[in-house]
């Protein structure tokens, strides 16, 4: 299945999707979605920009439209605020004249909004587990009508400490409820959550989670320190287009972006020290092309939906491997192409190797002589 009108769908989702460009499916939207919708538990891993959002969005309003019912009917668990925010931000497009209403619970937004949402009758609950877990001790939210529950980048949060969190929002929703588990990976950190909370779950995926995607043009460049800020101007006057850069610190992250600002770029920052208003209006200008540069810390290498972003460089290499696919993913999204420009210096070679050997890929040695010209 190809098309989302060949999906048992109302005429309303039909219509929105449409509407909004979405036309063909992507593979784990077109295997996920039908037993999705016939309500069975599902654990579906892919690469980092595959589509996973409209893959759980889509039979989750469609569920809930069929039999109208008040209360908190589906709860959607983020790592991040950022993605909890553009989950929302997908609903809010597919989801006009389903009579289904949205409320975003995380942190560094005003509450008083968040507390409107839920007041106004939200049937969804888009939410980082703290914060619903915060909420849900004070009475502010309760999950006992529950009916869906989807785990978003599974594995990020289990990274993030969240496991217990997850277990105590869990153990308030009912025991018969539709789970529907959504990764970039599948670790074994995550088996034990699967094994207690997942009935006969439906198993997808797509291809090796750990794997860079083939369109993606792939540059090393062996450089030093002080010379990286030199290498990085150079490609951004050579490279066209919307670059990314990831940084492995948030001092590092603001000593950047401050740099390329005086050198005459517009680049902005986002990193856990920034409030959630400027990394909102940092990532809004990135996607609108106000800022044709972004310098992020990892809190950007997961989720963050941005098309047609050009060039994703590595001004610094990630702390563990896995890393490395989710940073080179926010390019070459939905079969686009794009480029991937990692920098290490001498001293790092040994990290370099090993995220060759984990990830099974060879790093394409580009001589810096010929970069600098």
């Amino acid at each position: 299945m190809k098309l989302f009108s060949e999906f048992e769908l109302s005429s309303v989702l039909k219509t929105n999707l449409a509407a909004n460009g979405f036309v063909e499916t992507t593979p784990i939207q077109a295997q996920a979605i039908t037993p999705a919708l016939s309500g069975r538990d599902l654990i579906a891993t892919a690469q980092t920009g595959t589509g996973k959002t409209l893959a759980f969005l889509v039979p989750l309003i469609e569920r809930l439209m069929r039999e109208p019912k008040p209360g908190i009917r589906a709860v959607v668990l983020s790592p991040t605020r950022e993605l909890a925010m553009q989950i929302h931000e997908t609903f809010q497009k597919i989801a006009p004249g389903s009579g289904l209403r949205a409320a975003v619970v995380v942190g560094g937004v005003p509450e008083k909004i968040q507390l409107h949402a839920l007041r106004k009758g939200a049937s969804v609950v888009i939410a980082t587990p703290g914060r619903l877990v915060d909420f849900m001790d004070r009475k502010l939210a309760r999950l006992g009508t529950a009916e869906i529950v989807v785990l978003d980048e599974s594995d990020r949060m289990l990274d993030m400490g969240f496991l217990p969190t997850i277990r105590r929002i869990l153990g308030e929703t009912p025991i018969i409820r539709q789970t529907l588990l959504f990764s970039a990976t599948l670790e074994n950190s995550v088996r034990p959550l699967i094994q207690k909370y997942l009935t006969d779950p439906v198993r997808i995926e797509m291809g090796p989670v750990t794997k860079v995607a083939e369109n993606v043009d792939l540059r090393f460049y062996e450089v030093e320190p002080n010379e990286k800020m030199a290498l990085l101007e150079t490609l951004l006057k050579q490279e066209p287009g919307s670059t990314l850069v990831f940084a492995r610190t948030k001092h590092g992250t603001e000593r950047l972006a401050k740099h390329l600002n005086r050198a005459g770029y517009n680049a902005g920052r986002i990193h856990g020290d920034r409030t959630q208003g400027q990394r909102n209006a940092a990532l809004k200008s990135f996607q609108h092309g106000e800022f044709r540069i972004l310098v992020a810390t990892d809190v950007a290498s997961r989720g963050i939906h941005v098309d047609g972003i050009a060039h994703v460089v590595n001004y610094d290499l990630p702390q563990v491997a896995e890393d490395f696919v989710h940073r080179v993913g926010r390019t070459a999204r939905a079969g686009a192409k794009g480029t991937a420009s990692t920098f290490g210096s001498r001293s790092e070679r040994g990290k370099v190797r090993e995220i060759e050997k984990t990830l099974s890929i060879r790093l394409p040695r580009t001589e810096r002589v010929a970069a600098a010209r």
